[in-house]
């Protein structure tokens, strides 16, 4: 079929093409007329995903990126965000909403607010704005003021509810570590006492560095044997005063681990060390200006005698070294625990969500539904191929031969063509209907007559 033969063919069936336009397009005005209209409100939230929190400095990783968004667009239509706009609004105690929840279908058999929840949930639609982090929150109503009004309230009980869920978390996560940091602080003591306990049951103290007075003596001896030190000065390092200096030292600072700086006991040790340190140098002074005295034992004796009473005590050193260490490990666990739970409360207090609002959203001047534009121009459109689908489909159902071309579709020879006398078909068009009038009269005159 040739261009020629289609446009004779929607030439000659121009009537049913402009009916079948002027029909749809007359449905799309009715339409536009009967249907409510739809405004749509849009307001935007930024999603800080990049920047740290900044109190835990806590940051989303690229890889959960995508599942945390997916997850803020699902709760931006969840009940409890849907909830919070009902009631900002107001929604429970208007006349209105409350007929059209009475009129409602009898097989819906929820309460008034969770029904009010589910229609601020079916107008709104959450979407990402393309290559960004920006939330697209849109909302649909037959009221322009409304749909702004809803999507405010939206936007804002979800930036509510999201600090709400990282405030009761962080709450929860704070009680729990505040539970364990009471267990540990019991454990703690418990520890200290059994190693207070077993230090005093077998006099051995450990030191700071985890080591007892003994082998801390044992040590000086041996760092004090290749300087072949003057028989005085040995015969001083090793004089009872200086014995007992050393051993008094090491009982208030294991005093001072475990009592206050206040404590009698701790005040007492310290005016004896006073008091004894005092002795020690008029006796260290003595021997100076006596010319060193006696010469006193000799530094191998000494390294025997000590690395005995090493040796005698090293398994009682051991288990205290293991209750110190326990001590060490729940003090260290105790120290991370309160920690934690202090940052923890300081979470649950704080207004920082990972959200920014942006501008409110403005009342839309012209609808989102129907577009007069878009289904006028979308009537006539449709109408137009519809007429023309009509039309040719009348045509293959009943053909006729309008042109010598329509005959050669069907193989037929052409004999030849006569010229169509268009002003005597008009004249013979002009006549026929003229001795119809003619003819309508005489019958009207006859049936009167």
């Amino acid at each position: 079929m040739s261009f020629g033969q289609f446009f004779n063919i929607l030439w000659m069936r121009r009537g049913i093409i402009i009916f079948s336009t002027l029909a749809c397009l007359i449905g799309a005005l009715v339409a536009i007329k009967i249907l409510p209209p739809r405004y749509e409100a849009t307001t935007r939230i930024v999603l800080d995903i990049v920047k740290p929190d900044p109190v835990t400095g806590e940051a989303i990783s690229s890889a959960w990126a995508r599942a945390y968004v997916k997850t803020q667009i699902e709760l931006i239509s969840d009940y409890r965000v849907a909830g919070k706009v009902v009631d900002s609004l107001g929604w429970t105690s208007s006349p209105v909403w409350a007929a059209r929840y009475a009129a409602r279908s009898s097989d819906d058999h929820s309460d008034f607010r969770r029904w009010l929840a589910e229609a601020v949930i079916a107008g709104t639609d959450t979407k990402t704005v393309d290559a960004s982090n920006i939330l697209e929150i849109k909302y649909s109503s037959s009221s322009s003021d409304a749909a702004r009004k809803t999507v405010n309230a939206i936007r804002q009980a979800y930036f509510d509810q999201t600090l709400a869920f990282k405030r009761e978390g962080a709450a929860r996560n704070a009680l729990w570590f505040h539970q364990q940091a009471e267990k540990l602080r019991e454990q703690l003591t418990q520890a200290e006492n059994r190693k207070a306990e077993f230090e005093k049951a077998n006099g051995i103290i450990l030191q700071d560095d985890n080591v007892d007075t003994e082998m801390s003596r044992l040590k000086a001896i041996s760092s004090s044997a290749p300087a072949a030190a003057p028989a005085a000065a040995v015969a001083a390092a090793s004089s009872p005063l200086a014995t007992q200096l050393s051993q008094l030292d090491a009982q208030i600072a294991n005093a001072q681990q475990t009592l206050g700086p206040s404590h009698p006991d701790l005040l007492n040790m310290q005016r004896q060390r006073a008091s004894l340190a005092a002795s020690a140098a008029k006796e260290a002074a003595a021997m100076r200006s006596s010319g060193g005295g006696s010469m006193g034992p000799s530094v191998e004796s000494q390294m025997s005698e000590q690395t005995r009473k090493v040796l005698a005590q090293r398994g009682k050193v051991y288990e205290a070294q293991r209750l110190a260490s326990d001590v060490m490990v729940l003090r260290d666990q105790f120290n991370k625990t309160l920690t934690r739970a202090s940052e923890l409360d300081r979470e649950s207090q704080s207004t920082e969500t990972g959200l920014t609002l942006l501008g409110d959203a403005v009342a839309p001047d012209d609808p989102a539904f129907p577009k007069k534009g878009l289904v006028v121009g979308g009537s006539l459109g449709a109408g137009f191929a519809l007429g023309v689908l009509i039309s040719l489909v009348l045509e293959m159902i009943y053909r006729k031969v309008r042109s010598v071309d329509d005959l050669s579709l069907i193989g037929l020879p052409v004999l030849g063509v006569m010229p169509l006398d268009r002003a005597g078909s008009k004249k013979r068009g002009v006549l026929y209907w003229l001795g119809l009038a003619d003819l309508f009269k005489r019958k009207t005159a006859l049936a009167s007559g």
